[in-house]
């Protein structure tokens, strides 16, 4: 699974860095997502409730 983020749609709620902090995480000044941290339905479930959509799930 990939999860990718489109920096120029995210309103930066930090939904995703409070939700799953081991899998989206800001490391020297850029944003990392490691989905292989979480289950894959936990990480869907975050994913579904980023409130600007900049963030999507590719199988």
């Amino acid at each position: 699974m990939k999860v990718t983020w489109d920096a120029n749609t995210c309103c930066h709620a930090g939904v995703c860095v409070k939700s799953l902090p081991d899998v989206f995480k800001v490391e020297d000044g850029q944003f990392v997502i490691d989905p292989s941290k979480a289950s894959e339905e936990d990480v869907k479930n975050v994913v579904s409730q980023c409130p600007s959509g900049a963030l999507a799930v590719e199988d």
